[in-house]
């Protein structure tokens, strides 16, 4: 089913309304009902009662996204949740190795007396926790020095301050941030690949199946890197996007029509 992005973005936010001074194209926008002066949205194209919210010459309209170039920009902004939320964890991953490094005796000590208590209550299920992956892992974390821990601390800052920097970016359509975005991503991508051969699990999966199309999105819709003809392509689809051209392009048909039809009676 054809989800039509326009009308669902205007029922939350409401419609966008435009009065050009072009009379031409200030008629095509305009309708008068019984309830009063109707405009046409500038999204969804529907009329709304009341005063337009703006008013002025056509270039000075606001460029308001709709169609296709709408829905890039959902998509847009969910990558950008994604990439915020992801941020705040690293964030907190990265406030966690900090504090361990600086009370790394203690916590191994506290670690040694959990592990005596539950030690014989695995042992009568029969599970092993001395020979426990992880257990073995967090013990191995303990023989990390301290400067070792400072720098992965400082590492997954750097790394959530690039995806929260991702995460503004795309929010706001920036085309710096998409450029940033397919970079940064596609750098991590062998690392989750190689990942995925040392241990398999389905929220590896997930994530490298998401970057991956993330990554491609993005190249292919935004017409990034020359692709799909470029920058100048990508602003010539966003502006036939717009409403008042489109209406203007139309005004100017029906004229030349009308007078094609003066000429030849």
């Amino acid at each position: 089913m054809k989800i039509d992005w326009d009308r669902r973005t205007c029922a939350r936010r409401g419609h966008v309304t435009y009065a050009p001074d072009e009379p031409r194209l200030r008629d095509r926008l305009y309708a008068e009902t019984a309830l009063g002066v109707a405009w046409r949205c500038l999204r969804c194209g529907d009329f709304a009662l009341g005063e337009p919210h703006g008013s002025g010459p056509a270039d000075h309209a606001p460029l308001v996204p709709r169609g296709t170039v709408l829905r890039d920009l959902l998509v847009l902004r969910f990558l950008a949740i994604e990439r915020a939320v992801r941020g705040v964890f690293i964030v907190l991953a990265a406030v966690a190795v900090w504090r361990f490094s600086n009370s790394q005796d203690a916590v191994r000590q506290l670690f040694d007396e959990y592990l005596d208590v539950f030690r014989p209550v695995f042992r009568h299920f029969h599970y092993d926790l001395d020979h426990s992956p992880v257990v073995d892992t967090v013990q191995k974390t303990f023989g990390y020095r301290h400067n070792t821990l400072v720098l992965v601390a400082v590492l997954l800052l750097a790394y959530a301050l690039i995806e929260l920097v991702e995460a503004v970016g795309l929010w706001y359509a920036k085309r710096w941030a998409e450029y940033l975005t397919v970079v940064a991503t596609a750098a991590f991508l062998p690392l989750e690949i190689y990942e995925l051969t040392e241990r398999i699990s389905w929220l590896k999966i997930a994530t490298l199946f998401l970057n991956v199309l993330a990554v491609l999105y993005i190249l292919l819709a935004k017409r990034l890197f020359g692709l799909r003809g470029g920058h100048r392509a990508f602003e010539e689809e966003r502006q036939s996007a717009s409403l008042l051209e489109v209406e203007e392009a139309g005004g100017l048909s029906e004229l030349s029509a009308s007078g094609q039809g003066a000429r030849h009676p």
